[in-house]
Protein backbone atom coordinates (compact mmCIF):
# COMPACT_ATOMS: atom_id res chain seq x y z
CA UNK A 1 0.00 0.00 0.00
CA UNK A 2 1.44 3.53 -1.00
CA UNK A 3 2.23 5.92 1.71
CA UNK A 4 -0.20 8.60 1.71
CA UNK A 5 0.55 12.15 0.91
CA UNK A 6 0.73 14.72 -2.26
CA UNK A 7 3.60 13.98 -4.70
CA UNK A 8 3.96 15.91 -7.67
CA UNK A 9 6.88 14.59 -10.20
CA UNK A 10 8.45 16.86 -12.56
CA UNK A 11 9.65 15.57 -15.92
CA UNK A 12 10.72 18.66 -17.80
CA UNK A 13 11.57 21.27 -14.38
CA UNK A 14 14.62 23.21 -14.18
CA UNK A 15 15.70 26.33 -11.71
CA UNK A 16 17.70 28.42 -13.77
CA UNK A 17 19.32 30.48 -10.57
CA UNK A 18 18.70 31.61 -6.67
CA UNK A 19 19.80 34.14 -4.70
CA UNK A 20 18.84 35.68 -2.00
CA UNK A 21 19.25 38.52 0.51
CA UNK A 22 21.13 38.17 4.04
CA UNK A 23 19.54 37.15 6.79
CA UNK A 24 19.40 39.30 9.63
CA UNK A 25 18.44 39.26 13.49
CA UNK A 26 15.06 40.42 14.70
CA UNK A 27 15.65 43.95 14.90
CA UNK A 28 18.33 44.40 13.50
CA UNK A 29 19.57 46.28 10.12
CA UNK A 30 16.41 45.31 7.97
CA UNK A 31 13.85 45.77 10.42
CA UNK A 32 11.95 49.00 9.23
CA UNK A 33 11.97 47.11 5.33
CA UNK A 34 8.50 46.16 4.27
CA UNK A 35 8.72 42.69 2.87
CA UNK A 36 7.48 43.46 -0.53
CA UNK A 37 10.63 45.47 -0.94
CA UNK A 38 12.85 42.98 0.56
CA UNK A 39 11.43 40.68 -2.42
CA UNK A 40 11.47 43.32 -5.18
CA UNK A 41 15.26 43.59 -4.34
CA UNK A 42 15.53 39.72 -4.16
CA UNK A 43 13.64 39.03 -7.63
CA UNK A 44 15.55 42.04 -9.45
CA UNK A 45 18.55 40.90 -8.58
CA UNK A 46 17.43 37.84 -9.81
CA UNK A 47 16.84 38.72 -12.91
CA UNK A 48 19.94 40.75 -13.24
CA UNK A 49 22.24 37.84 -12.43
CA UNK A 50 20.30 35.09 -14.75
CA UNK A 51 20.11 37.60 -17.29
CA UNK A 52 16.40 37.08 -18.16
CA UNK A 53 14.73 40.36 -19.11
CA UNK A 54 11.40 40.62 -16.88
CA UNK A 55 9.25 41.30 -19.86
CA UNK A 56 9.27 37.30 -20.65
CA UNK A 57 8.72 35.98 -17.09
CA UNK A 58 5.12 34.38 -17.42
CA UNK A 59 3.80 34.26 -14.03
CA UNK A 60 4.41 35.28 -10.93
CA UNK A 61 4.10 33.30 -7.82
CA UNK A 62 5.21 34.93 -4.15
CA UNK A 63 4.65 34.00 -0.38
CA UNK A 64 5.05 35.92 3.27
CA UNK A 65 3.40 34.54 6.32
CA UNK A 66 3.40 37.58 8.24
CA UNK A 67 1.05 40.65 7.58
CA UNK A 68 4.00 42.53 8.00
CA UNK A 69 2.73 46.37 5.83
CA UNK A 70 -0.67 47.30 5.59
CA UNK A 71 -0.63 46.20 1.90
CA UNK A 72 0.70 42.94 2.24
CA UNK A 73 -2.55 41.31 0.27
CA UNK A 74 -0.61 42.99 -3.02
CA UNK A 75 2.93 41.04 -2.31
CA UNK A 76 2.74 39.11 -5.08
CA UNK A 77 1.43 41.66 -7.66
CA UNK A 78 4.04 44.39 -6.46
CA UNK A 79 6.56 42.31 -6.12
CA UNK A 80 6.00 41.28 -10.26
CA UNK A 81 5.19 44.78 -11.34
CA UNK A 82 8.40 46.48 -9.46
CA UNK A 83 10.26 44.01 -11.16
CA UNK A 84 9.37 44.87 -14.34
CA UNK A 85 7.29 41.99 -15.23
CA UNK A 86 4.30 42.44 -17.66
CA UNK A 87 1.64 44.41 -15.95
CA UNK A 88 -0.59 41.39 -17.85
CA UNK A 89 1.24 38.65 -16.19
CA UNK A 90 -0.81 37.37 -13.26
CA UNK A 91 0.26 37.10 -9.70
CA UNK A 92 -0.39 34.43 -6.63
CA UNK A 93 0.08 33.98 -3.29
CA UNK A 94 1.06 31.20 -1.61
CA UNK A 95 1.41 29.97 1.81
CA UNK A 96 2.37 26.78 3.81
CA UNK A 97 4.11 28.79 6.45
CA UNK A 98 7.59 26.67 7.20
CA UNK A 99 7.17 25.29 3.98
CA UNK A 100 6.05 28.05 1.68
CA UNK A 101 9.38 28.46 -0.07
CA UNK A 102 9.51 24.79 -1.41
CA UNK A 103 5.73 24.90 -2.12
CA UNK A 104 6.98 27.74 -4.65
CA UNK A 105 9.01 25.96 -6.23
CA UNK A 106 6.37 22.77 -6.67
CA UNK A 107 3.84 25.09 -7.77
CA UNK A 108 6.00 26.48 -10.41
CA UNK A 109 7.02 23.25 -11.63
CA UNK A 110 3.24 22.75 -12.14
CA UNK A 111 2.12 25.99 -13.93
CA UNK A 112 4.86 24.75 -16.39
CA UNK A 113 2.54 22.17 -17.91
CA UNK A 114 -0.07 24.58 -18.23
CA UNK A 115 1.78 26.46 -21.35
CA UNK A 116 3.52 29.06 -18.60
CA UNK A 117 7.14 29.32 -20.09
CA UNK A 118 9.05 30.91 -17.11
CA UNK A 119 8.28 31.52 -13.45
CA UNK A 120 9.30 34.14 -10.82
CA UNK A 121 9.47 32.58 -7.67
CA UNK A 122 9.48 34.91 -4.42
CA UNK A 123 9.66 34.24 -0.78
CA UNK A 124 9.74 37.28 1.76
CA UNK A 125 9.39 38.04 5.56
CA UNK A 126 9.86 40.62 7.94
CA UNK A 127 9.23 38.71 11.70
CA UNK A 128 10.64 42.11 12.87
CA UNK A 129 7.49 43.96 11.19
CA UNK A 130 5.14 41.17 13.06
CA UNK A 131 2.30 43.68 14.49
CA UNK A 132 0.99 43.67 17.63
CA UNK A 133 -2.67 42.96 16.81
CA UNK A 134 -6.32 42.61 18.07
CA UNK A 135 -9.11 40.94 16.40
CA UNK A 136 -12.68 41.36 18.64
CA UNK A 137 -11.87 45.29 18.98
CA UNK A 138 -13.92 46.36 14.89
CA UNK A 139 -17.28 46.65 16.77
CA UNK A 140 -15.13 49.36 19.30
CA UNK A 141 -14.35 48.69 23.28
CA UNK A 142 -16.60 48.35 25.59
CA UNK A 143 -15.69 50.29 29.03
CA UNK A 144 -13.45 47.99 31.54
CA UNK A 145 -13.64 45.26 29.00
CA UNK A 146 -10.48 42.99 28.21
CA UNK A 147 -8.15 44.52 25.12
CA UNK A 148 -7.09 41.80 22.82
CA UNK A 149 -4.08 43.30 21.90
CA UNK A 150 -1.29 40.05 21.51
CA UNK A 151 2.48 40.00 19.93
CA UNK A 152 1.23 38.03 16.79
CA UNK A 153 4.59 36.77 16.25
CA UNK A 154 4.53 35.28 19.74
CA UNK A 155 0.95 34.13 19.76
CA UNK A 156 1.31 32.33 16.36
CA UNK A 157 3.73 30.12 17.91
CA UNK A 158 0.91 28.28 19.69
CA UNK A 159 -1.49 25.88 18.14
CA UNK A 160 -4.31 25.79 19.40
CA UNK A 161 -5.21 22.08 18.13
CA UNK A 162 -2.53 20.61 20.25
CA UNK A 163 -2.60 22.93 22.76
CA UNK A 164 0.88 23.37 22.89
CA UNK A 165 3.64 25.48 20.76
CA UNK A 166 5.85 24.91 18.82
CA UNK A 167 8.92 24.79 21.11
CA UNK A 168 6.56 22.18 23.12
CA UNK A 169 6.00 19.81 19.95
CA UNK A 170 10.08 19.53 19.65
CA UNK A 171 10.04 19.02 23.57
CA UNK A 172 7.62 15.96 22.21
CA UNK A 173 9.63 14.59 19.96
CA UNK A 174 12.90 14.76 22.35
CA UNK A 175 10.74 12.60 24.83
CA UNK A 176 9.63 10.22 21.84
CA UNK A 177 13.13 9.94 20.87
CA UNK A 178 15.14 10.19 23.82
CA UNK A 179 17.07 12.88 23.04
CA UNK A 180 18.70 14.98 26.13
CA UNK A 181 19.81 18.19 26.31
CA UNK A 182 23.46 17.13 25.82
CA UNK A 183 22.44 15.84 22.72
CA UNK A 184 19.96 18.56 21.50
CA UNK A 185 22.87 21.24 22.21
CA UNK A 186 25.54 19.17 20.26
CA UNK A 187 23.86 19.48 17.22
CA UNK A 188 22.95 23.80 17.80
CA UNK A 189 26.81 23.52 18.22
CA UNK A 190 27.49 21.71 14.73
CA UNK A 191 24.83 24.07 13.41
CA UNK A 192 27.28 27.30 14.47
CA UNK A 193 30.50 25.62 13.99
CA UNK A 194 29.42 24.77 10.11
CA UNK A 195 27.90 28.33 9.28
CA UNK A 196 30.52 30.11 10.59
CA UNK A 197 33.22 28.31 8.94
CA UNK A 198 30.99 28.70 5.51
CA UNK A 199 30.64 32.06 6.01
CA UNK A 200 34.64 32.24 6.64
CA UNK A 201 34.89 30.90 3.64
CA UNK A 202 32.71 33.06 1.97
CA UNK A 203 30.33 29.73 0.77
CA UNK A 204 27.93 32.01 1.18
CA UNK A 205 29.13 35.09 -1.14
CA UNK A 206 27.34 33.64 -3.92
CA UNK A 207 23.79 33.28 -2.77
CA UNK A 208 24.04 36.64 -1.47
CA UNK A 209 22.99 40.22 -2.71
CA UNK A 210 23.46 43.09 -0.89
CA UNK A 211 21.08 45.21 0.47
CA UNK A 212 21.33 48.98 -0.17
CA UNK A 213 19.19 51.99 0.30
CA UNK A 214 17.27 51.92 -2.87
CA UNK A 215 14.12 53.40 -4.88
CA UNK A 216 12.22 51.25 -6.91
CA UNK A 217 10.22 52.13 -10.02
CA UNK A 218 7.32 50.63 -12.07
CA UNK A 219 5.24 51.51 -15.16
CA UNK A 220 1.60 53.52 -13.93
CA UNK A 221 2.92 52.85 -10.06
CA UNK A 222 4.13 55.16 -7.58
CA UNK A 223 8.16 54.78 -6.76
CA UNK A 224 8.59 52.90 -3.49
CA UNK A 225 12.08 51.26 -2.28
CA UNK A 226 14.26 50.08 0.88
CA UNK A 227 15.44 52.97 3.29
CA UNK A 228 17.97 51.60 5.89
CA UNK A 229 19.33 52.79 9.40
CA UNK A 230 21.16 55.78 9.57
CA UNK A 231 24.57 54.99 8.65
CA UNK A 232 23.90 51.50 7.23
CA UNK A 233 24.87 51.85 4.03
CA UNK A 234 24.52 47.93 2.94
CA UNK A 235 23.72 45.01 4.46
CA UNK A 236 25.89 41.99 2.84
CA UNK A 237 26.48 39.16 5.83
CA UNK A 238 24.24 37.32 7.84
CA UNK A 239 23.96 38.52 11.19
CA UNK A 240 23.47 35.40 12.97
CA UNK A 241 26.05 33.32 12.90
CA UNK A 242 28.38 33.55 16.22
CA UNK A 243 31.08 31.64 17.74
CA UNK A 244 30.06 29.59 20.84
CA UNK A 245 30.69 26.93 23.05
CA UNK A 246 29.15 23.70 25.13
CA UNK A 247 29.05 25.67 28.19
CA UNK A 248 27.87 28.78 26.52
CA UNK A 249 24.68 26.74 25.36
CA UNK A 250 24.47 24.72 28.43
CA UNK A 251 23.72 27.93 31.01
CA UNK A 252 21.06 29.30 28.75
CA UNK A 253 17.20 28.03 30.28
CA UNK A 254 14.82 25.99 28.79
CA UNK A 255 11.61 27.73 27.62
CA UNK A 256 9.33 25.30 29.32
CA UNK A 257 10.59 24.02 32.64
CA UNK A 258 13.23 20.93 32.33
CA UNK A 259 13.08 20.83 28.87
CA UNK A 260 15.58 20.29 26.16
CA UNK A 261 14.91 23.49 24.04
CA UNK A 262 16.09 26.75 25.02
CA UNK A 263 17.13 29.89 22.66
CA UNK A 264 20.45 28.90 21.47
CA UNK A 265 19.49 25.39 20.15
CA UNK A 266 16.34 27.17 18.14
CA UNK A 267 16.45 28.90 15.22
CA UNK A 268 16.91 32.08 15.34
CA UNK A 269 14.26 34.47 14.27
CA UNK A 270 15.29 36.84 11.20
CA UNK A 271 14.10 39.26 8.28
CA UNK A 272 14.81 38.50 4.88
CA UNK A 273 13.94 37.17 0.90
CA UNK A 274 14.59 34.68 -1.59
CA UNK A 275 14.19 34.11 -5.32
CA UNK A 276 14.81 31.66 -7.83
CA UNK A 277 13.41 31.63 -11.42
CA UNK A 278 11.93 28.12 -12.70
CA UNK A 279 11.63 26.97 -16.60
CA UNK A 280 11.30 24.22 -18.66
CA UNK A 281 14.85 21.73 -18.62
CA UNK A 282 14.41 21.48 -22.54
CA UNK A 283 14.42 25.09 -22.97
CA UNK A 284 17.47 25.89 -21.42
CA UNK A 285 20.37 27.00 -23.48
CA UNK A 286 22.98 26.01 -20.90
CA UNK A 287 22.89 23.77 -18.19
CA UNK A 288 20.35 25.44 -15.01
CA UNK A 289 21.54 25.28 -11.39
CA UNK A 290 19.37 22.76 -10.88
CA UNK A 291 16.94 19.83 -12.34
CA UNK A 292 13.67 19.61 -10.16
CA UNK A 293 12.53 16.12 -10.08
CA UNK A 294 9.60 15.40 -7.39
CA UNK A 295 7.64 17.29 -4.31
CA UNK A 296 6.06 16.20 -1.53
CA UNK A 297 3.55 16.78 1.28
CA UNK A 298 2.48 15.31 4.32
CA UNK A 299 0.19 15.30 7.21
CA UNK A 300 0.81 14.62 10.61
CA UNK A 301 -0.08 15.06 14.21
CA UNK A 302 0.08 18.85 15.33
CA UNK A 303 1.78 17.91 18.66
CA UNK A 304 4.63 16.12 16.89
CA UNK A 305 4.53 18.54 14.04
CA UNK A 306 8.49 18.40 13.88
CA UNK A 307 8.93 14.96 12.46
CA UNK A 308 7.38 16.06 9.24
CA UNK A 309 9.98 15.91 6.94
CA UNK A 310 10.78 12.12 7.59
CA UNK A 311 7.50 10.75 6.42
CA UNK A 312 7.95 13.63 3.28
CA UNK A 313 10.88 12.19 2.38
CA UNK A 314 10.00 8.74 2.68
CA UNK A 315 7.22 9.37 0.34
CA UNK A 316 9.84 11.60 -1.89
CA UNK A 317 11.86 7.93 -1.82
CA UNK A 318 8.81 5.35 -2.53
CA UNK A 319 7.51 7.57 -5.89
CA UNK A 320 10.89 8.07 -6.98
CA UNK A 321 11.89 4.68 -6.54
CA UNK A 322 15.61 6.54 -5.27
CA UNK A 323 17.08 4.78 -1.90
CA UNK A 324 18.34 6.66 1.25
CA UNK A 325 21.72 5.90 0.41
CA UNK A 326 21.46 7.23 -3.32
CA UNK A 327 20.58 10.70 -1.73
CA UNK A 328 24.02 12.48 -1.40
CA UNK A 329 22.79 15.78 0.82
CA UNK A 330 20.19 16.93 2.55
CA UNK A 331 19.12 20.12 3.62
CA UNK A 332 16.53 19.87 6.36
CA UNK A 333 15.31 23.20 8.44
CA UNK A 334 16.44 23.32 12.05
CA UNK A 335 12.96 24.55 13.55
CA UNK A 336 14.90 23.24 16.87
CA UNK A 337 17.76 20.73 17.19
CA UNK A 338 15.55 17.77 18.89
CA UNK A 339 13.04 18.58 16.02
CA UNK A 340 16.21 18.09 13.74
CA UNK A 341 17.71 14.66 15.45
CA UNK A 342 14.15 13.22 15.41
CA UNK A 343 13.82 13.57 12.00
CA UNK A 344 17.51 12.32 11.47
CA UNK A 345 16.99 9.62 13.82
CA UNK A 346 13.96 8.34 12.10
CA UNK A 347 15.23 8.16 8.56
CA UNK A 348 18.76 6.78 10.04
CA UNK A 349 20.27 9.44 8.10
CA UNK A 350 24.03 10.06 7.61
CA UNK A 351 23.78 12.76 9.74
CA UNK A 352 27.50 13.87 7.63
CA UNK A 353 25.25 14.30 4.82
CA UNK A 354 23.08 16.57 6.80
CA UNK A 355 22.97 20.49 6.79
CA UNK A 356 26.96 20.91 6.15
CA UNK A 357 27.21 24.52 6.14
CA UNK A 358 24.93 25.08 8.67
CA UNK A 359 21.59 25.50 9.52
CA UNK A 360 18.63 27.87 10.75
CA UNK A 361 20.14 27.61 14.32
CA UNK A 362 22.75 29.20 12.94
CA UNK A 363 21.20 31.47 10.16
CA UNK A 364 18.06 31.81 10.74
CA UNK A 365 14.22 30.82 9.53
CA UNK A 366 12.48 33.77 7.82
CA UNK A 367 9.50 31.48 7.39
CA UNK A 368 8.54 32.12 3.59
CA UNK A 369 11.98 32.08 2.29
CA UNK A 370 13.20 29.47 4.36
CA UNK A 371 12.70 26.61 1.47
CA UNK A 372 14.36 29.26 -0.86
CA UNK A 373 17.45 29.04 0.88
CA UNK A 374 17.63 25.13 1.44
CA UNK A 375 17.28 24.46 -1.97
CA UNK A 376 19.80 26.87 -3.35
CA UNK A 377 22.36 25.88 -0.60
CA UNK A 378 21.40 22.47 -1.85
CA UNK A 379 22.26 23.07 -5.35
CA UNK A 380 25.22 24.58 -4.93
CA UNK A 381 26.24 21.78 -3.01
CA UNK A 382 26.17 19.27 -5.22
CA UNK A 383 27.55 21.14 -8.05
CA UNK A 384 30.94 21.90 -5.97
CA UNK A 385 31.36 18.70 -4.81
CA UNK A 386 30.08 16.87 -8.19
CA UNK A 387 26.81 15.03 -6.34
CA UNK A 388 23.74 14.12 -8.20
CA UNK A 389 20.84 13.57 -5.97
CA UNK A 390 19.83 16.18 -2.99
CA UNK A 391 16.39 16.75 -0.77
CA UNK A 392 15.73 19.36 0.79
CA UNK A 393 12.72 19.01 3.60
CA UNK A 394 10.84 21.19 6.32
CA UNK A 395 8.55 20.72 9.00
CA UNK A 396 5.65 22.99 9.44
CA UNK A 397 3.31 24.16 11.76
CA UNK A 398 0.05 22.17 12.27
CA UNK A 399 1.49 19.22 11.73
CA UNK A 400 2.75 19.02 8.04
CA UNK A 401 5.87 18.20 6.49
CA UNK A 402 7.65 18.97 2.75
CA UNK A 403 10.55 17.63 0.28
CA UNK A 404 11.91 18.16 -2.72
CA UNK A 405 13.81 16.37 -5.02
CA UNK A 406 16.22 17.71 -7.31
CA UNK A 407 19.58 16.71 -9.63
CA UNK A 408 22.74 17.93 -10.27
CA UNK A 409 22.41 18.63 -14.64
CA UNK A 410 26.39 18.91 -13.94
CA UNK A 411 26.65 15.22 -12.66
CA UNK A 412 29.42 13.45 -14.00
CA UNK A 413 29.81 10.19 -13.63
Amino acid sequence: MSRPGLCTSFEDAAIVEMVRTPWVDLGGALAGVSPIDLGIHAGRALLTRAAIAPQTVDSVIAGSMAQASFDAYMLPRHIGLYCGVPQAVPALAVQRICGTGLELLRQAGEQLRSGVQQVLCVGAESMSRNPIAAYEHRGGFRLGAPVGFKDFLWEALYDPAAGVDMIGTAEQLARDFGLDREAVDARALRSHQRAIQAQAHGWFDDEIVPVTAQTFEAQDCLPRGIALPRGVLEVSRDSHPRPTDPEALARLRPVHGDGVQTAGNSCAVVDGAAAALVTRYSDCRQAPLARLLMATAVGVPPRTMGIGPAPAIDLLLERSGLRLEQIDRFEINEAQAAQVLAVAQALQLDVAKLNVHGGSIALGHPLAATGLRLVHTLARQLRHDNLRYGIAAACIGGGQGMALLIENPHFVA
